[in-house]
């Protein structure tokens, strides 16, 4: 007994698309127009588009509720900026800084002449810089302690041991009464048994300025007069220099927001292109050249409309946005090769009124299907974590919805348009009447270029390409044979398990230069920091959030010993370790104070802090109580994005196993870090909604349920597949693959769901021939789409920018794999489950054609 069926609006849409289609054949003039016009009059927006641009890196592709941001507040709030204590790991954000990388070009030592006298020479200039008509230099603009410019102190101290400075040691080095650390300003160091500085592949020096709102103006014209000069200098024989400043990756990605828009100008050439050239016909009246090209302006209308939409009335315009065009092109695409081939299977000499109804029966609702999906899908990713997603699922849910509205109206006129110069017999260039057989009384040349018309008279539809008929007669029967099914499971079967090896091999993470272009000043020097100063990370602050009895002995040794519980961690370094509390114990010990004691504990900090001033911005004290404290301890050895998950995951485990009081951690890059705990959880969710949604959607308009849930399986299986292949291809998740892959993996369930809804829909009575007749149908269109979108954003893997590279890849993957899933497996598995076969009908048609 056969399934019930489900498809309770596939039957009311099929009627109500054969009635619009029969409208656009009887008056495609108002259809054609009306779109034009609109897209005319929403095209205004884009002269908003600089005001609409926004590219805060923070903001947008960051979580909104990350925990980083919340600790920022905590820190902000309970240890202010004190501008004339600069401290530098005591910062809640990056401040505003300049930094420079110098690497020796003729030799592994950066300390040795002459490298190190060009360093001392561009070190001087860069001091010298002046801004606000020369009236203002560096000693204005920089942080100051004790009244005193924040120096590069690595320079302090290879000036004064000039004729030793192979008795400088590493990491630590004494300069004059205190201990100064080097880590951070000498790379790629060899030291000897006694720590004694052998020589260093690079330094990087520090030029850090006043961090306080009144002093922004100078200090950014004095990071563009860094900018400047470190652009134009050209006397560095013997070093070379890579440079950066806290204002880096905002500038550098707000410089490139539109630099998508020349590749997706030259992705529309190579479209327009493959789509001509695959809509090539001999026969010059059938010829569907001009119906490629307005298929493919049809997706470049629906961008303008939606775009201009979204920005006329204030959507932000992120540089992930700049990916959808891409998308909205694929799916144009997709849509208009599925319709000029239900149009070719329409009675020739039928009225274009309804050849249209029927291409609109059966084309229109194999595309509602995708786009109600993609629409749905788009519109719950509106609801992401980060708002550069946000952006990104608004803009491209509305332009699929103008990309399918555009083509049953725009495109589908044209159509109409183009099969009222068919009926009449005319040529497809001159548009005049041309004979449809040979004449004797012309010669051959005209015979080749102005004779058309002719069609299959058996079935009354247009004669079939090559490559269709290599589906029907060659592929589709190939495929069908019982070994050749049984080869097509070993595949599918290999191919999942190299899927789900690569699943669990994927990289997690991403560079946060990944953003810049290849060749920009950002990437260079975070490579050249990645390269040479990866040994020594971060300082991270340790917070005991709440209050806190210091002054109980039992309480103060329960908090230490969860410090050192940080400090035994492998990747923390525990030489290096800042604790007022220690110092204040020490400091106790020195003066024999009893400390135990809360009156003597609090009497005598205020001594203790002039002593130590910078120790006074690492509490929170009021009245006679300590709201807050904080620690500092020294990240070692995180190479790379993976390390740094490792690392927040262990933190978060050992803050949470203190007991005596509740600690936080930070860093201001832990603001970007965030993202890791956030991704895979909004890959999986978006997986599900899709997989869910296509379900619920395939179900009212698929008409049998286990195709249904076929084309929601395949869903899994493609998944898995990218997945597996993105870690094979070393693409790692992150937030940006993030969006790509969950677009490519909403788009590329398309081929599925047109498969299947064919293979439904055929009226052959037998499985076999049913995936036949579904391969003949839609066999070329799929390889059309797919690889006229493929030739389209190949261009992309050009580009210098990571996010369209990675677009490009994923999708690359996404549109073969959902290729060979829609013409290999799909149709295997469907004759497999028997889905939409009458058995009892086939009988008697089999019974039937025994008998005669």
């Amino acid at each position: 007994m056969g399934c019930r069926r489900t498809d309770c609006l596939s039957r009311p849409l099929s009627n109500f698309f054969e009635k619009l289609g029969s409208t656009v054949g009887s008056y495609p003039f108002y259809f054609f127009v009306i779109p034009i016009l609109i897209t005319a009059s929403l095209s205004g927006g884009f002269f908003f588009l600089k005001d609409r641009e926004d590219n805060d890196l923070e903001r947008q592709f960051t979580p909104k509720k990350g925990p980083s941001k919340a600790t920022r507040a905590f820190v902000r709030e309970n240890f202010p900026y004190n501008a004339s204590m600069f401290s530098e790991k005591r910062l809640y954000d990056s401040g505003n800084f300049a930094s420079l990388i110098a690497v020796s070009k003729n030799s592994n030592n950066i300390l040795e002449s002459p490298a190190l006298e060009d360093i001392i020479r561009l070190n001087e200039k860069i001091q010298n810089i002046t801004v606000n008509s020369k009236r203002l230099g560096f000693s204005q603009a920089c942080a100051k302690a004790n009244e005193k410019c924040v120096s590069n102190v690595i320079l302090e101290i290879l000036s004064y041991n000039e004729t030793s400075r192979n008795s400088i040691t590493y990491p630590e080095h004494r300069h004059g009464s205190s201990l100064v650390f080097l880590g951070s300003a000498l790379g790629g160091v060899l030291t000897d048994a006694n720590g004694n500085i052998q020589r260093a592949q690079a330094l990087k020096l520090f030029y850090y300025l006043n961090n306080q709102e009144s002093a922004a103006e100078t200090s950014k014209l004095w990071l563009r007069g860094f900018k400047a000069l470190l652009s134009d200098e050209t006397d560095r024989k013997h070093i070379d220099v890579s440079y950066y400043t806290s204002k880096s990756k905002q500038e550098e990605i707000d410089s490139h927001t539109i630099d998508g828009f020349p590749l997706f100008l030259i992705t529309y050439a190579c479209a327009i292109s493959f789509s001509v050239i695959s809509c090539l016909r001999s026969d010059h009246v059938r010829n569907k050249i001009w119906v490629a090209v307005f298929g493919v302006l049809s997706s470049g209308l629906a961008v303008i409309s939606s775009f201009g939409l979204l920005l006329y009335i204030g959507v932000p315009f992120v540089i992930t946005v700049a990916n959808s065009p891409f998308l909205i092109l694929g799916i144009g695409l997709n849509n208009m090769f599925i319709i000029v081939s239900d149009w070719q299977h329409t009675h020739v000499m039928d009225p274009v009124p309804k050849r249209m109804a029927h291409t609109y029966k059966e084309a229109v609702m194999s595309i509602t299907i995708t786009a109600l999906t993609d629409v749905l899908k788009f519109s719950i990713g509106v609801m992401s974590d980060f708002p550069s997603v946000q952006s990104f699922c608004l803009y491209t849910a509305i332009s699929i919805i103008f990309c399918y509205v555009y083509t049953i109206t725009f495109f589908g006129a044209f159509v109409a348009l183009n099969g009222r110069r068919e009926a009449s017999n005319r040529h497809w260039l001159t548009c005049m009447k041309i004979p449809s057989e040979k004449s004797i009384d012309q010669t051959q040349i005209y015979d080749f270029c102005c004779m058309g018309g002719s069609y299959d008279e058996q079935t009354g539809a247009e004669k079939k390409t090559v490559v269709s008929n290599f589906f029907k007669d060659y592929y589709g029967p190939f495929l069908m044979k019982p070994w050749v099914k049984c080869v097509v499971l070993i595949i599918y079967l290999a191919y999942l398990a190299t899927s789900i090896f690569g699943c669990f091999h994927i990289r997690q993470g991403t560079e946060l230069y990944d953003l810049a272009a290849d060749k920009s000043h950002v990437t260079r020097f975070n490579i050249k920091e990645r390269q040479y100063f990866y040994e020594y990370g971060p300082s991270v602050m340790v917070i005991v959030k709440d209050d806190m009895a210091y002054w109980d002995k039992s309480k103060r040794s329960q908090l230490q010993g969860c410090l050192e519980d940080f400090k035994e961690l492998h990747f923390v370094d525990r030489e290096f370790y800042t604790s007022w509390l220690d110092s204040y114990i020490s400091y106790s010990q020195e003066k024999n104070l009893n400390i135990d004691d809360k009156n003597v504990f609090l009497s005598n900090l205020p001594p203790f802090f002039e002593r130590y001033p910078y120790f006074k911005q690492d509490l929170n004290l009021s009245g006679d109580a300590v709201h807050a404290s904080r620690f500092f301890i020294q990240i070692v050895n995180t190479t790379n994005a993976s390390e740094e998950i490792e690392m927040l995951k262990v933190l978060k485990s050992v803050a949470g196993r203190c007991k005596v009081a509740s600690l936080l951690f930070y860093h201001h890059e832990f603001i970007y870090f965030d993202q890791y705990d956030v991704v895979v959880k909004s890959t999986i969710k978006n997986v599900l909604v899709i997989t869910a949604v296509m379900f619920v959607v395939s179900l009212l308009l698929i008409p049998h349920p286990v195709c249904s849930l076929m084309v929601t399986c395949s869903i899994g299986s493609v998944t898995a597949g990218v997945n597996g292949f993105m870690a094979l291809w070393d693409i790692s998740l992150d937030s940006i693959s993030m969006i790509i892959f969950t677009v490519c993996i909403g788009f590329t369930v398309d081929f599925s769901a047109h498969v299947s809804y064919a293979f439904v829909s055929s009226e052959k009575p037998h499985p076999n021939n049913k995936a036949i007749d579904a391969l003949s149908s839609l066999g070329y269109p799929i390889i059309q789409g797919a690889l006229s979108t493929i030739l389209g954003v190949s261009v992309l893997a050009m580009s210098e920018f990571y996010t369209f590279r990675t677009f490009f890849r994923i999708f690359l993957l996404v549109m073969l794999i959902g290729m060979v899933h829609g013409l290999v497996f799909m149709p295997v598995f469907l004759t497999a489950s028997g889905c939409g076969t009458d058995k009892k009908k086939s009988r008697d048609k089999e019974l039937k054609t025994t008998k005669l």
